[in-house]
């Protein structure tokens, strides 16, 4: 068993860290003042393939696996969170359940546009009564002739109103339970299909979170991903992808409120000692930056089973809940050696601890993921 780098990988390493740090770090700090989408990184990201990372070329997609798409992920979150989820979502639970199990005829019309950036992809499943029980959906679709007519609302959605393609979790059969969810694919020109509220956030400011509203939407029925009856086994594939993406997205907020600290504490004095040579303050680094280093071995372990064609449900699920959890820790205590500078935005440090709290919520709770960990450690 070897998953460490290849020497594509560390290339490709490098090459993100660079333009996290020229491209999309000079602009963070704007974008999360003023709580907007950042088109200019989305055009980043077109510009060097990112939107079809892990995907093939003949496809349309880079050409790079899910241990890329990860490393792409934590690098750019080492700057921003909200620009590491951009490419999570959009890699994983935005494109893969049409990639995986779309028709031919259906991958045919909308796959390239997906993979080479033209179009943003997004991921419909959250309800106010509805979360991480999909038995308990509420929009309801009914096939009536050549298309469906679904009703109901979505909340928590990612990219509302900004993205082209929405992967959207129904219910066409309530007696059947999880058997009578079915995913479609739905488009904003679709009649019947609006945007309510923008949610104000604490975190993740580049990130526009949202209702998506159906009232009788028109969903032509060739736009159904897989079969009827067949979504909920789409969507716990996309989110076990997404996964690895939260867990790579929250161990690079760790490592980048980490490099931050460092540069603080070299040259912040106190008592005519620079904080980093204070022996609390090495023990403390050097305590977070083992867990940290740990975390990242645990995502790229679950990485590299989805490359080699393993099962990985367990070992995504234990990367995400050990990093997502892992980064609120870190970003507090690192703010802590910031003192009162570390609660002013003239320092990322607030930033990164107010996006970290997410990566605890997204993708399955923490509380979530410890049933899936016990569950496929045989305790059911």
């Amino acid at each position: 068993m070897d998953y460490s780098f290849s020497k594509e990988h560390l290339l490709f390493k490098r090459m993100m860290h660079d333009i996290a740090e020229t491209e999309i770090k000079p602009i963070v700090a704007e974008v999360d003042r003023t709580i907007r989408f950042p088109y200019e990184i989305l055009n980043v990201y077109k510009k060097y393939g990112l939107m079809g990372i892990a995907y093939p070329k003949e496809d349309g997609g880079t050409g790079g696996d899910v241990t890329a798409l990860a490393i792409a992920i934590e690098e750019v979150s080492k700057v921003d969170g909200s620009s590491g989820l951009l490419i999570s979502t959009h890699n994983t639970l935005g494109t893969s359940p049409l990639y995986y199990f779309g028709s031919p005829e259906l991958k045919a019309k909308h796959m390239r546009r997906l993979l080479d950036g033209e179009c943003i992809g997004a991921f419909a499943l959250s309800e106010s009564s509805s979360g991480s029980d999909s038995n308990e959906l509420q929009t309801k679709a009914y096939l009536e002739g050549d298309h469906y007519v679904v009703t109901g609302t979505k909340t928590f959605l990612s990219g509302a109103g900004l993205c082209d393609y929405y992967t959207t979790a129904v219910m066409t059969d309530k007696s059947k339970g999880t058997k009578g969810v079915t995913a479609l694919l739905i488009t904003p020109d679709m009649p019947g299909v609006s945007f309510g509220r923008v949610e104000n956030k604490m975190g993740l400011h580049g990130n526009v979170t949202g209702e998506m509203v159906l009232q009788h939407a028109i969903v032509p029925k060739e736009n159904v991903i897989g079969k009827e009856g067949q979504g909920f086994k789409i969507v716990m594939s996309g989110i076990n992808m997404a996964r690895i993406g939260v867990a790579a997205q929250a161990n690079g907020i760790c490592q980048g409120a980490i490099d931050e600290t460092m540069k603080f504490i070299t040259r912040r004095k106190q008592f005519g000692t620079k904080i980093g040579s204070f022996q609390n303050t090495q023990f403390t680094m050097a305590d977070l930056q083992t867990r940290v280093d740990a975390g990242r071995q645990l995502l790229y372990y679950a990485a590299w089973r989805a490359d080699n064609g393993l099962p990985y449900i367990k070992e995504a699920a234990m990367a995400k809940y050990y990093n997502s959890n892992l980064s609120w820790e870190v970003c507090n205590k690192c703010l802590q050696f910031f003192g009162s500078y570390g609660y002013m935005q003239d320092y990322p440090i607030e930033r990164m601890l107010r996006d970290a709290k997410m990566t605890e919520l997204g993708e399955g709770t923490s509380e979530i993921l410890r049933m899936v960990i016990g569950r496929n450690m045989g305790l059911n």
